[in-house]
């Protein structure tokens, strides 16, 4: 990630070890190397504020923090209070500008600490972000495989990111390749175990700026399967019911689970999630379909996990199939014959007719009386005019 761009901060880290001369003090950077990180995390939204802090020794007098490309270190005199910390704050707007990486170093009167490992700074929300899909699916049996792939409208880089795992410097990049009028780039999972289930989100950069991301996708849940015993799975009152009864779907454990999850194969929906009260022993979730249609119908399978590892399942339960039979009545033709027992009776309309006659005299009533009046009107100005 940009090595050569490293070089200038790194021979100012070594020359601050190396040329230092204490007379007989201990050897500038011997110490032990300080740790650095960001708060609230390295990836900023960008205009939000972030705060480095580099954590040394309590001798620590100075603190310093250099950024890559940037020659004048950033210094810090240590607190009486809390020497072995510093913080650095960037309380303005999070900007491209403030991206890249960082490390620091500490000093104390016996010399100058090692510099620390590499922060990559990142920002975020610079542009829309991709999509994110899992193949063959969401749920993943313990050793199996599985691929995370990343679409995106533009070509790039994808960074792939899990909730709580390693920070944009460690996580897993790959570039966006064309194909099928679309820019994809896959990340293959392979050998999933328990540390695999959880959140993840993609985000894309563009190569002439590495550290400056796009938003995330929509968050994606990955489910690892296999990690405990597989429970029961029976129907009340059993697999064929007819149409408009309630079933319930009894799914148990003979481990103390608290989390079931009941899951209809091929449907592309959600699993149904169900807490109960913890159990020492045993433990069992009742799911209520009804009234049922034939949309009902279908295999189930049911899970269980705990509610603290709340992405790693057990095995599936055996399948259930629920049929559902009978139904309601086939609906009547659209268009029924005249005649016949489902058509319509014919309408009168002798009242509607009658009024739309009275309205039609009414209206020639007073055509006739405004021609008299005017009629008249003007036989009366001609009779004055000959007298």
């Amino acid at each position: 990630m940009g090595g050569g761009a490293q070089t200038p901060a790194l021979t100012a880290l070594l020359c601050l070890g190396l040329c230092w001369a204490p007379g007989d003090k201990a050897e500038a950077g011997s110490l032990p190397k300080p740790s650095i990180w960001a708060d609230p995390g390295p990836l900023v939204a960008v205009g939000s504020p972030v705060t480095l802090w580099c954590q040394g020794s309590l001798q620590a007098e100075m603190y310093r923090v250099y950024k890559e490309g940037s020659p004048q270190p950033w210094e810090v005199q240590a607190q009486q209070d809390s020497r072995h910390k510093a913080d650095f704050p960037i309380t303005m707007s999070m900007s491209s500008y403030h991206t890249g990486q960082y490390w620091c170093v500490y000093q104390t009167p016996l010399g100058l600490s090692q510099h620390s490992d590499p922060l990559t700074l990142v920002v975020t929300g610079m542009f829309p972000g991709p999509s994110l899909s899992a193949q063959p699916s969401l749920v993943v049996a313990s050793g199996g495989n599985v691929s995370l792939s990343c679409g995106s409208d533009e070509a790039g880089t994808a960074h792939l990111l899990k909730e709580g795992g390693a920070g944009p410097l460690h996580s897993p990049e790959a570039r966006f390749s064309r194909g099928a009028g679309v820019w994809q780039a896959t990340f293959l999972l392979g050998s999933v175990d328990s540390t695999y289930g959880g959140i993840y989100r993609c985000y894309r950069a563009y190569s002439s700026q590495p550290y400056v991301w796009s938003l995330p996708s929509e968050p994606l849940e990955l489910q690892v399967t296999g990690m405990y015993r597989k429970p029961s799975l029976q129907a009340q009152p059993g697999p064929s019911v007819p149409w408009g009864v309630t079933v319930a779907l009894r799914c148990g454990s003979e481990e103390a689970m608290d989390t079931f999850l009941l899951y209809k194969v091929d449907s592309g929906a959600p699993p149904q999630r169900l807490r109960v009260l913890g159990s020492a022993t045993v433990a069992q979730a009742t799911f209520m379909l009804g009234p049922v249609t034939s949309a009902h119908g279908g295999t189930y399978r049911c899970y269980s996990a705990h509610s603290t590892d709340p992405y790693l399942w057990s095995w599936p339960s055996d399948p259930l199939q629920l049929e559902v039979s009978g139904g309601p009545e086939p609906s009547s033709p659209s268009h029924p014959q005249p005649g016949s027992p489902t058509a319509p009776a014919p309408e009168d309309h002798t009242l509607e007719n009658l009024i739309r006659m009275g309205v039609a005299g009414l209206v020639l009533l007073g055509l006739g009386l405004l021609l008299a009046e005017a009629w008249y009107s003007h036989k009366r100005t001609r009779a004055a005019g000959q007298r």
